[in-house]
Parts: structure tokens; C-alpha cells; sequence
């Protein structure tokens, strides 16, 4: 990929993973390359691997435009994300330095702290972003770059739906919860406990995410 082309890939991803770019919003190739400035041929190069990452469709008819998300493709992210993410901290947890666990504790913090001071949705997106850091460096820890390869390829979607914005007060606090008590596993290196308490934060993301309530 060209060096234009990794440019307009790397606006146009941060674009739709913001909600700068809506869902179903038609992507012609002469308007990207009008608004990034550039020619028709990176953006196709672009909009190319956005298509094969799942974050724009493209069809003959209406050509290329960002990706719409059905219940049914949630559900299934979540499941495997259910799946993957506790492997993931069941390994991070037998391998981990001390380092990490500082750094996640100081990430709690700052979820915390800006918990408590919620004051609409710029917070909540520091929240989520502190969030996806959180995630990133158990998946880190867990030294499986191919694990990392595939939860990265899934987790983008929920992002993109904004997950953080759907919560509830109840429903932040025991998040934030999940995430104190994670550490704590890792922390004590049981792994058992650590998988566990991920595979419920998952699970109840889901919950909020897809508004159904567990039984």
C-alpha cells in the first residue's frame, strides 16, 4: 500500500471508529479523495482494506459506504470475544510483570476518577478509550500475537457502536467493578479467577450493548 494510501486508510478508520462517519454513510471515491485532499487511486487502495476488515461494504450498485451492524453480527461478536478475551487475561495472568498490573491499576484509577465526575459524552469517551487501553494491555500481556491478531479484528465494531454511551450508571460502576477485580486476579496469579471475572464482564457488556437483560 502507498504511502497516500496508508494515510486515507488510517483517516478514514479513525473517522468511522469515532462515529465522525455514520453508519451506512455513502463513501464515494471522488468526495473522500475531495475531502482528504488526495487522488481517486489511494482512496480505492483504502476503501479496499477497510472493506476486507469489515468496517465499509461494498456492492455493484451502490458502491462502497460504512458498514452496518445487525444484532445478529453483535451477538456473535460477543460471543467470541467472550471466548477469546478470558483466554487472553487466563494467560496474561501466568505472565505478566509487575509493570502491567501498575499500569492497569493506574488505569482503573483514571476510569474511576472520571466516573465520578461523569459530565456528559466527552467523558465518556476518555472512559472508553481508557477502556480499549485496559483491554489492549492484558491482550498484550498475554504475549499470543496471533490471540491479539483476531480479538483486534473483532473489537473494533462495539467500539464503533459506542458502547460506553449505552450503559447505565448501575451498569459503569459494575464495569469499573470487573475491571478492579481483574487486577486483583492477575495480581494474587490466579489465572482460574481472572478468566472468570472476564468472561462475566464480556458477557454482561453484551447484556447492555444488545439491551437484553440476563435471565
Amino acid at each position: 500500500m502507498s504511502r497516500l494510501a496508508e494515510s486515507a486508510y488510517e483517516k478514514l478508520r479513525g473517522q468511522i471508529l469515532s462515529g465522525e462517519r455514520v453508519h451506512g454513510e455513502r463513501l464515494t471515491e471522488v468526495d473522500v479523495a475531495e475531502d482528504l485532499g488526495i487522488s481517486r487511486t489511494p482512496v480505492r487502495e483504502a476503501l479496499r482494506r477497510l472493506a476486507a476488515e469489515g468496517l465499509v461494504d461494498v456492492s455493484l450498485n451502490r458502491g462502497a459506504s460504512v458498514a452496518r451492524w445487525g444484532s445478529a453480527d453483535l451477538q456473535e461478536i460477543f460471543d467470541l470475544r467472550t471466548i477469546l478475551e478470558s483466554d487472553a487475561a487466563k494467560r496474561a495472568t501466568t505472565r505478566a510483570g509487575s509493570q502491567v498490573i501498575v499500569v492497569l491499576d493506574e488505569l482503573c484509577q483514571e476510569m474511576d476518577e472520571i466516573f465520578a465526575n461523569l459530565d456528559g459524552i466527552m467523558s465518556l469517551r476518555s472512559l472508553a478509550e481508557l477502556n480499549r487501553r485496559f483491554h489492549s494491555t492484558i491482550i498484550e500481556a498475554a504475549e499470543s500475537p496471533r490471540l491479539s491478531s483476531i480479538i483486534d479484528s473483532l473489537t473494533h465494531v462495539p467500539v464503533v457502536m459506542q458502547t460506553f454511551a449505552q450503559y447505565s450508571p448501575h451498569a459503569l460502576a459494575r464495569s469499573l467493578q470487573h475491571h478492579r477485580e481483574i487486577v486483583d486476579a492477575m495480581r494474587a496469579r490466579d489465572a482460574s479467577w481472572a478468566e472468570n471475572v472476564m468472561r462475566a464482564h464480556i458477557i454482561a457488556a453484551r447484556y447492555e450493548v444488545l439491551g437484553v437483560q440476563p435471565r
